[in-house]
Protein backbone atom coordinates (compact mmCIF):
# COMPACT_ATOMS: atom_id res chain seq x y z
CA UNK A 1 0.00 0.00 0.00
CA UNK A 2 0.89 3.51 -0.72
CA UNK A 3 2.40 5.56 2.52
CA UNK A 4 -0.21 8.14 4.22
CA UNK A 5 1.09 11.19 5.31
CA UNK A 6 -0.97 13.93 7.25
CA UNK A 7 0.21 17.54 6.10
CA UNK A 8 -0.71 19.65 9.49
CA UNK A 9 -1.17 23.40 7.65
CA UNK A 10 -2.76 24.44 4.52
CA UNK A 11 -0.42 27.52 3.43
CA UNK A 12 1.35 27.57 0.59
CA UNK A 13 4.05 25.27 1.93
CA UNK A 14 1.63 22.54 3.09
CA UNK A 15 -0.40 22.59 -0.53
CA UNK A 16 3.01 22.37 -2.59
CA UNK A 17 4.15 19.50 -0.64
CA UNK A 18 0.85 17.86 -0.88
CA UNK A 19 0.66 18.30 -4.83
CA UNK A 20 3.89 16.67 -5.23
CA UNK A 21 2.89 13.96 -2.23
CA UNK A 22 0.14 12.79 -4.42
CA UNK A 23 1.53 12.94 -7.90
CA UNK A 24 4.24 10.36 -6.22
CA UNK A 25 0.97 7.62 -5.01
CA UNK A 26 1.03 8.86 -1.95
CA UNK A 27 -2.37 9.14 0.90
CA UNK A 28 -2.63 12.22 1.45
CA UNK A 29 -4.62 14.42 4.12
CA UNK A 30 -4.15 18.19 5.02
CA UNK A 31 -5.42 19.17 7.71
CA UNK A 32 -6.20 23.50 8.12
CA UNK A 33 -7.27 25.47 11.65
CA UNK A 34 -8.73 27.75 9.80
CA UNK A 35 -11.56 27.61 7.28
CA UNK A 36 -9.42 28.38 4.20
CA UNK A 37 -5.96 27.23 2.85
CA UNK A 38 -3.42 29.73 1.99
CA UNK A 39 -1.49 30.68 5.37
CA UNK A 40 -0.51 34.52 5.72
CA UNK A 41 -0.59 34.20 2.34
CA UNK A 42 -4.87 34.44 2.60
CA UNK A 43 -7.20 36.74 2.32
CA UNK A 44 -10.83 38.07 2.61
CA UNK A 45 -13.12 39.30 0.37
CA UNK A 46 -15.79 42.09 1.71
CA UNK A 47 -18.94 42.66 -0.36
CA UNK A 48 -19.03 44.13 -3.61
CA UNK A 49 -15.59 43.30 -4.43
CA UNK A 50 -14.67 40.80 -6.81
CA UNK A 51 -11.24 40.05 -5.63
CA UNK A 52 -9.89 38.70 -2.32
CA UNK A 53 -7.82 40.88 -0.15
CA UNK A 54 -4.81 39.62 1.34
CA UNK A 55 -4.94 39.42 5.53
CA UNK A 56 -1.37 40.54 5.32
CA UNK A 57 0.04 42.51 1.69
CA UNK A 58 1.71 40.45 -0.31
CA UNK A 59 3.27 40.27 -4.00
CA UNK A 60 5.51 38.13 -6.22
CA UNK A 61 8.92 39.10 -7.62
CA UNK A 62 9.45 38.65 -11.29
CA UNK A 63 12.54 36.39 -10.41
CA UNK A 64 10.27 33.71 -8.36
CA UNK A 65 11.08 31.36 -10.31
CA UNK A 66 9.98 28.42 -7.64
CA UNK A 67 6.13 29.60 -7.66
CA UNK A 68 6.04 30.62 -11.08
CA UNK A 69 7.04 26.85 -12.45
CA UNK A 70 4.39 25.30 -9.87
CA UNK A 71 2.13 27.20 -11.15
CA UNK A 72 2.75 26.54 -15.01
CA UNK A 73 2.65 22.34 -13.85
CA UNK A 74 -0.67 23.10 -12.87
CA UNK A 75 -1.90 25.27 -15.60
CA UNK A 76 -2.30 28.33 -13.74
CA UNK A 77 0.97 30.50 -15.17
CA UNK A 78 -1.56 32.64 -17.00
CA UNK A 79 -3.50 34.29 -14.22
CA UNK A 80 0.37 35.92 -12.81
CA UNK A 81 -0.37 39.66 -13.54
CA UNK A 82 2.66 41.63 -13.52
CA UNK A 83 2.73 45.71 -13.03
CA UNK A 84 5.46 48.02 -12.10
CA UNK A 85 4.43 49.84 -9.09
CA UNK A 86 6.19 52.94 -7.27
CA UNK A 87 7.86 52.13 -4.14
CA UNK A 88 9.13 55.24 -2.25
CA UNK A 89 11.67 56.22 0.69
CA UNK A 90 11.78 58.87 3.18
CA UNK A 91 13.84 61.86 3.35
CA UNK A 92 14.19 64.74 5.22
CA UNK A 93 10.45 64.75 5.53
CA UNK A 94 9.62 63.76 1.49
CA UNK A 95 9.16 60.62 -0.32
CA UNK A 96 11.38 59.59 -3.24
CA UNK A 97 11.32 56.88 -5.70
CA UNK A 98 14.06 54.38 -5.37
CA UNK A 99 13.10 51.33 -7.55
CA UNK A 100 15.46 51.85 -10.31
CA UNK A 101 18.68 52.79 -11.53
CA UNK A 102 16.93 56.31 -12.83
CA UNK A 103 15.48 56.95 -9.29
CA UNK A 104 18.59 56.59 -7.42
CA UNK A 105 20.51 59.17 -9.72
CA UNK A 106 17.78 61.78 -8.84
CA UNK A 107 17.70 60.25 -5.26
CA UNK A 108 18.74 63.62 -3.23
CA UNK A 109 20.03 61.77 0.13
CA UNK A 110 23.33 60.28 -0.98
CA UNK A 111 26.03 62.31 -2.45
CA UNK A 112 27.67 61.15 -5.83
CA UNK A 113 29.94 59.42 -4.17
CA UNK A 114 27.72 57.46 -1.96
CA UNK A 115 25.50 56.22 -5.15
CA UNK A 116 28.88 55.00 -6.80
CA UNK A 117 29.49 53.05 -3.73
CA UNK A 118 25.85 51.60 -3.27
CA UNK A 119 25.77 50.21 -6.92
CA UNK A 120 28.83 48.83 -6.41
CA UNK A 121 27.76 46.80 -3.95
CA UNK A 122 24.36 46.13 -5.15
CA UNK A 123 26.29 44.65 -8.32
CA UNK A 124 28.11 42.27 -6.13
CA UNK A 125 25.57 41.03 -3.96
CA UNK A 126 23.47 40.10 -7.26
CA UNK A 127 26.28 38.65 -8.74
CA UNK A 128 28.47 36.93 -6.11
CA UNK A 129 26.47 33.12 -5.77
CA UNK A 130 27.61 31.80 -1.69
CA UNK A 131 25.94 33.75 0.62
CA UNK A 132 27.29 31.44 3.62
CA UNK A 133 30.75 33.17 3.91
CA UNK A 134 28.30 36.16 4.83
CA UNK A 135 25.89 34.80 7.53
CA UNK A 136 29.15 35.13 9.72
CA UNK A 137 28.92 38.51 10.06
CA UNK A 138 26.21 41.49 10.47
CA UNK A 139 24.31 43.24 7.95
CA UNK A 140 24.74 46.79 10.07
CA UNK A 141 28.78 45.64 10.28
CA UNK A 142 29.16 44.88 6.30
CA UNK A 143 26.81 47.40 5.29
CA UNK A 144 28.24 50.24 7.51
CA UNK A 145 31.95 49.10 6.50
CA UNK A 146 30.96 48.73 2.54
CA UNK A 147 28.38 51.23 1.84
CA UNK A 148 29.84 53.81 4.31
CA UNK A 149 28.42 55.20 7.65
CA UNK A 150 26.10 57.76 5.09
CA UNK A 151 24.92 56.12 3.10
CA UNK A 152 24.05 53.05 5.67
CA UNK A 153 22.36 55.09 7.92
CA UNK A 154 20.25 57.35 5.17
CA UNK A 155 18.99 54.31 3.68
CA UNK A 156 19.39 50.19 5.08
CA UNK A 157 19.77 51.23 8.78
CA UNK A 158 16.10 52.69 8.80
CA UNK A 159 15.00 49.75 7.55
CA UNK A 160 16.67 46.47 9.17
CA UNK A 161 15.75 48.87 12.49
CA UNK A 162 12.43 49.14 11.84
CA UNK A 163 11.60 45.85 10.49
CA UNK A 164 13.97 43.85 13.45
CA UNK A 165 13.46 46.12 16.21
CA UNK A 166 15.88 45.32 19.38
CA UNK A 167 17.52 42.61 16.40
CA UNK A 168 18.33 44.59 13.92
CA UNK A 169 22.18 44.59 14.65
CA UNK A 170 22.00 40.98 14.66
CA UNK A 171 20.66 40.13 11.45
CA UNK A 172 23.10 38.56 9.30
CA UNK A 173 24.70 39.34 6.13
CA UNK A 174 23.24 36.09 4.02
CA UNK A 175 19.61 37.51 5.15
CA UNK A 176 20.52 41.27 3.39
CA UNK A 177 22.29 39.07 -0.06
CA UNK A 178 19.24 37.36 -0.52
CA UNK A 179 16.72 40.29 -0.37
CA UNK A 180 18.99 42.36 -3.53
CA UNK A 181 20.30 39.07 -5.15
CA UNK A 182 17.08 38.13 -6.58
CA UNK A 183 14.40 40.67 -6.21
CA UNK A 184 12.90 42.77 -9.25
CA UNK A 185 11.16 46.13 -9.02
CA UNK A 186 8.81 44.52 -11.11
CA UNK A 187 6.05 43.19 -8.74
CA UNK A 188 3.54 40.10 -9.46
CA UNK A 189 -0.01 39.12 -8.12
CA UNK A 190 -2.75 36.70 -9.09
CA UNK A 191 -5.91 37.78 -11.22
CA UNK A 192 -8.43 37.26 -8.06
CA UNK A 193 -6.48 37.49 -5.11
CA UNK A 194 -3.60 34.98 -3.34
CA UNK A 195 -6.62 33.74 -1.47
CA UNK A 196 -8.54 32.75 -5.04
CA UNK A 197 -5.02 31.39 -5.84
CA UNK A 198 -5.48 29.06 -2.77
CA UNK A 199 -8.79 28.40 -3.16
CA UNK A 200 -8.18 27.06 -7.28
CA UNK A 201 -5.34 24.74 -5.85
CA UNK A 202 -6.99 23.05 -3.18
CA UNK A 203 -10.17 22.59 -5.57
CA UNK A 204 -7.26 20.61 -8.04
CA UNK A 205 -5.62 18.66 -4.67
CA UNK A 206 -9.49 17.26 -4.14
CA UNK A 207 -9.55 16.15 -7.99
CA UNK A 208 -6.39 14.14 -7.17
CA UNK A 209 -7.64 12.36 -4.39
CA UNK A 210 -6.22 14.64 -1.38
CA UNK A 211 -8.16 14.99 1.37
CA UNK A 212 -8.57 18.50 2.55
CA UNK A 213 -9.85 19.81 5.83
CA UNK A 214 -10.42 22.66 6.43
CA UNK A 215 -11.63 24.24 9.79
CA UNK A 216 -10.03 21.11 11.55
CA UNK A 217 -7.38 22.43 13.91
CA UNK A 218 -5.07 19.54 15.31
CA UNK A 219 -4.44 18.94 18.97
CA UNK A 220 -1.82 16.66 18.99
CA UNK A 221 0.64 14.62 16.92
CA UNK A 222 1.96 11.16 18.50
CA UNK A 223 3.34 8.39 18.27
CA UNK A 224 1.68 5.38 17.53
CA UNK A 225 2.35 1.83 19.65
CA UNK A 226 2.04 0.00 16.62
CA UNK A 227 4.16 2.57 14.39
CA UNK A 228 3.49 5.73 12.46
CA UNK A 229 2.11 8.67 13.82
CA UNK A 230 -1.18 9.70 15.47
CA UNK A 231 -2.88 12.65 14.84
CA UNK A 232 -5.80 13.95 17.23
CA UNK A 233 -8.57 16.44 16.41
CA UNK A 234 -11.53 17.01 18.03
CA UNK A 235 -13.62 14.70 16.39
CA UNK A 236 -11.22 11.72 15.43
CA UNK A 237 -7.80 10.34 15.73
CA UNK A 238 -6.10 9.04 12.90
CA UNK A 239 -3.03 7.34 12.52
CA UNK A 240 -0.48 7.90 9.61
CA UNK A 241 3.03 7.06 8.35
CA UNK A 242 4.41 9.83 8.32
CA UNK A 243 3.37 13.64 9.26
CA UNK A 244 4.58 17.27 8.35
CA UNK A 245 3.88 20.60 10.35
CA UNK A 246 3.99 23.38 8.68
CA UNK A 247 3.84 26.11 11.31
CA UNK A 248 6.43 28.08 13.54
CA UNK A 249 8.47 27.35 16.35
CA UNK A 250 6.33 29.05 19.41
CA UNK A 251 3.46 26.02 17.97
CA UNK A 252 5.65 23.24 18.27
CA UNK A 253 5.77 22.28 22.23
CA UNK A 254 2.00 22.20 22.26
CA UNK A 255 1.53 20.10 19.26
CA UNK A 256 4.12 17.89 19.81
CA UNK A 257 4.66 17.45 23.36
CA UNK A 258 6.74 14.50 23.51
CA UNK A 259 9.83 16.55 21.99
CA UNK A 260 9.94 17.82 25.64
CA UNK A 261 10.16 21.29 26.77
CA UNK A 262 14.30 21.18 26.94
CA UNK A 263 14.02 20.65 23.05
CA UNK A 264 10.93 23.66 22.57
CA UNK A 265 13.31 26.05 24.42
CA UNK A 266 16.06 25.50 22.63
CA UNK A 267 14.52 26.08 18.92
CA UNK A 268 13.21 29.26 20.88
CA UNK A 269 16.43 30.58 21.82
CA UNK A 270 17.82 29.77 18.42
CA UNK A 271 14.84 30.70 16.14
CA UNK A 272 13.73 34.07 17.43
CA UNK A 273 11.12 35.90 15.34
CA UNK A 274 8.66 38.85 15.09
CA UNK A 275 4.77 39.27 15.02
CA UNK A 276 3.05 41.54 12.87
CA UNK A 277 -0.26 43.39 12.90
CA UNK A 278 -1.82 45.32 9.77
CA UNK A 279 -4.16 47.99 10.30
CA UNK A 280 -6.19 47.48 6.57
CA UNK A 281 -8.39 50.56 5.73
CA UNK A 282 -10.52 50.91 2.59
CA UNK A 283 -10.94 54.56 1.84
CA UNK A 284 -13.64 56.22 0.13
CA UNK A 285 -10.79 58.30 -2.22
CA UNK A 286 -7.20 57.71 -3.51
CA UNK A 287 -4.67 58.12 -0.63
CA UNK A 288 -1.66 59.78 -2.17
CA UNK A 289 -2.28 61.04 -5.77
CA UNK A 290 1.29 60.58 -7.43
CA UNK A 291 0.63 56.62 -7.32
CA UNK A 292 2.93 55.68 -4.72
CA UNK A 293 2.52 51.72 -3.77
CA UNK A 294 4.98 50.43 -1.40
CA UNK A 295 6.19 53.41 1.16
CA UNK A 296 9.48 52.53 3.47
CA UNK A 297 9.22 53.89 6.47
CA UNK A 298 11.45 55.20 9.33
CA UNK A 299 10.21 54.59 12.51
CA UNK A 300 13.60 56.61 14.05
CA UNK A 301 11.58 59.31 12.33
CA UNK A 302 8.70 58.77 15.09
CA UNK A 303 6.41 57.19 12.72
CA UNK A 304 4.14 54.64 14.62
CA UNK A 305 4.01 52.06 11.78
CA UNK A 306 6.58 50.53 9.88
CA UNK A 307 4.27 49.45 7.08
CA UNK A 308 1.95 51.90 4.59
CA UNK A 309 0.98 49.99 1.43
CA UNK A 310 -1.86 52.11 -0.66
CA UNK A 311 -2.77 48.60 -2.61
CA UNK A 312 -4.63 50.16 -5.02
CA UNK A 313 -1.85 51.58 -6.90
CA UNK A 314 -0.82 47.88 -7.51
CA UNK A 315 -4.38 46.10 -8.01
CA UNK A 316 -6.79 48.84 -9.56
CA UNK A 317 -9.91 49.68 -6.84
CA UNK A 318 -12.58 47.99 -9.19
CA UNK A 319 -11.20 44.96 -8.02
CA UNK A 320 -12.55 46.24 -4.72
CA UNK A 321 -15.62 47.90 -5.59
CA UNK A 322 -14.19 51.11 -5.57
CA UNK A 323 -12.56 51.19 -1.91
CA UNK A 324 -9.17 52.35 -2.15
CA UNK A 325 -7.28 49.78 0.47
CA UNK A 326 -4.66 51.33 1.97
CA UNK A 327 -2.31 49.06 4.50
CA UNK A 328 -0.98 49.96 7.66
CA UNK A 329 1.12 47.73 10.11
CA UNK A 330 3.88 46.93 11.80
CA UNK A 331 6.65 43.95 12.95
CA UNK A 332 6.69 44.28 16.57
CA UNK A 333 7.43 41.66 19.40
CA UNK A 334 5.05 39.34 20.34
CA UNK A 335 3.97 41.05 23.85
CA UNK A 336 3.51 44.53 22.47
CA UNK A 337 0.32 46.47 23.06
CA UNK A 338 -0.79 46.53 19.18
CA UNK A 339 -1.15 42.50 19.53
CA UNK A 340 -4.19 43.56 21.96
CA UNK A 341 -5.28 46.65 20.46
CA UNK A 342 -8.72 47.42 19.25
CA UNK A 343 -8.90 48.55 15.69
CA UNK A 344 -10.39 51.75 16.73
CA UNK A 345 -7.36 51.99 19.30
CA UNK A 346 -5.09 51.00 16.91
CA UNK A 347 -6.11 53.40 14.45
CA UNK A 348 -5.88 56.32 17.05
CA UNK A 349 -2.01 55.28 17.44
CA UNK A 350 -1.17 55.63 13.69
CA UNK A 351 -3.45 58.43 12.40
CA UNK A 352 -0.63 61.44 13.62
CA UNK A 353 1.61 58.91 11.41
CA UNK A 354 -0.95 59.09 8.45
CA UNK A 355 -1.79 62.52 8.57
CA UNK A 356 2.27 63.19 8.36
CA UNK A 357 2.16 61.92 4.97
CA UNK A 358 -0.99 63.23 3.79
CA UNK A 359 -1.91 66.48 5.89
CA UNK A 360 -5.30 66.12 5.21
CA UNK A 361 -6.32 62.67 6.09
CA UNK A 362 -9.04 62.57 8.07
CA UNK A 363 -11.01 58.98 9.42
CA UNK A 364 -14.32 60.38 7.68
CA UNK A 365 -12.47 58.61 4.38
CA UNK A 366 -12.52 55.19 6.12
CA UNK A 367 -15.41 53.08 4.78
CA UNK A 368 -14.48 49.88 6.70
CA UNK A 369 -11.39 49.03 8.65
CA UNK A 370 -9.97 45.57 9.90
CA UNK A 371 -7.13 44.64 11.89
CA UNK A 372 -4.90 41.41 11.54
CA UNK A 373 -2.49 40.26 13.38
CA UNK A 374 0.06 36.89 14.13
CA UNK A 375 2.88 35.85 16.41
CA UNK A 376 4.67 34.48 14.11
CA UNK A 377 5.64 36.60 10.82
CA UNK A 378 9.57 37.20 11.10
CA UNK A 379 11.86 35.10 11.54
CA UNK A 380 15.15 36.40 12.60
CA UNK A 381 18.42 35.18 10.91
CA UNK A 382 21.10 35.63 13.64
CA UNK A 383 24.53 34.75 12.62
CA UNK A 384 25.49 31.24 11.70
CA UNK A 385 21.69 30.91 11.09
CA UNK A 386 21.94 27.68 9.07
CA UNK A 387 23.93 25.60 11.82
CA UNK A 388 21.21 26.63 13.95
CA UNK A 389 18.25 25.25 12.16
CA UNK A 390 16.66 22.38 12.77
CA UNK A 391 16.34 19.56 10.37
CA UNK A 392 13.68 18.99 8.25
CA UNK A 393 13.02 15.27 10.20
CA UNK A 394 12.43 15.75 13.90
CA UNK A 395 13.42 12.75 16.53
CA UNK A 396 10.27 11.19 16.32
CA UNK A 397 10.15 8.83 13.53
CA UNK A 398 8.32 10.02 10.62
CA UNK A 399 7.88 13.61 11.99
CA UNK A 400 9.06 16.12 9.37
CA UNK A 401 9.15 19.99 10.14
CA UNK A 402 9.13 22.69 7.14
CA UNK A 403 8.73 26.33 8.99
CA UNK A 404 9.27 29.99 7.50
CA UNK A 405 12.50 29.52 9.38
CA UNK A 406 13.97 26.85 7.24
CA UNK A 407 13.49 28.99 3.65
CA UNK A 408 16.79 30.88 5.13
CA UNK A 409 19.04 32.49 4.08
CA UNK A 410 15.93 33.71 1.43
CA UNK A 411 12.77 35.83 3.28
CA UNK A 412 9.53 34.42 3.83
CA UNK A 413 6.78 34.46 1.18
CA UNK A 414 5.11 32.02 -0.81
CA UNK A 415 7.92 31.42 -3.80
CA UNK A 416 10.60 30.42 -0.91
CA UNK A 417 7.29 28.28 0.74
CA UNK A 418 6.52 26.85 -2.90
CA UNK A 419 10.09 25.96 -2.73
CA UNK A 420 10.44 24.45 1.23
CA UNK A 421 7.18 22.28 0.40
CA UNK A 422 8.55 20.23 -2.28
CA UNK A 423 12.16 20.15 -1.10
CA UNK A 424 10.55 18.09 1.80
CA UNK A 425 8.62 16.18 -0.25
CA UNK A 426 11.60 15.31 -2.00
CA UNK A 427 13.46 14.19 1.37
CA UNK A 428 9.92 12.52 2.08
CA UNK A 429 10.10 10.45 -0.75
CA UNK A 430 13.20 9.43 -0.40
CA UNK A 431 13.36 8.23 2.67
CA UNK A 432 10.57 5.99 1.55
Amino acid sequence: MSPSIAIVGAGFTGLAAAYDLRRAGWQVTVYEARDRAGGLAGGFRARGWTWSLEFFYHHWFASDRYLLEWLHEMGLRHKVRFPRPITVVYHAGEFYPFDSPTAVLHFPGLSWTDKMRLALVTLYLRLTPRWQPLEGVTAHQWLRRYLGPRAYRTLWEPLLEGKFGPYYQQVNMAWFWARIHARTPRLGTYQGGFQALADEVVALLREQGVEVRLGTPVQTVETHPQGGLTVRTAAENRRFDRVLLTLGPPYLPRLVPQLGPEQARAWSRDLPYLAAVTLVLALDRVFNPQGYYWYNIPKREGFPFLILVEHTHFVPPEAFGGDHILYVGDYVLPEHEYMGLEKEDLLARFLPGLKRIRPDFSPEWIRDMWVFRTQYAQPVPLLHHSKRLPPLRLPLPGLYWASMSHVYPWDRGTNYAVELGRRVAREMLADG
